[in-house]
């Protein structure tokens, strides 16, 4: 069974917070490479989030104990 870190949304949700402050600032300062590369990794974040909210949803499902043949 897949087990998914508790901590991981509010850490992902932190990242976030993060990564926008920091293009905000780039956007500010006209570091257009910075602000194309941070809109890259917001794309990438945003989409493991919906990803563990699709984990955590899901049911666990028992596969047993593999016995020996």
């Amino acid at each position: 069974m897949l087990h998914m870190n508790p901590m991981m949304p509010t850490r992902l949700d932190e990242l976030e917070e993060d990564l926008q402050s920091r293009r905000l600032r780039a956007e500010a300062e006209g570091w257009t490479g910075e602000v194309e590369g941070l809109d890259i990794t917001l794309t990438f974040l945003r989409a493991k989030k919906d990803e563990t909210k699709r984990w955590s949803r899901r049911p666990a499902v028992y596969l047993g104990i593999p016995r020996p043949r």
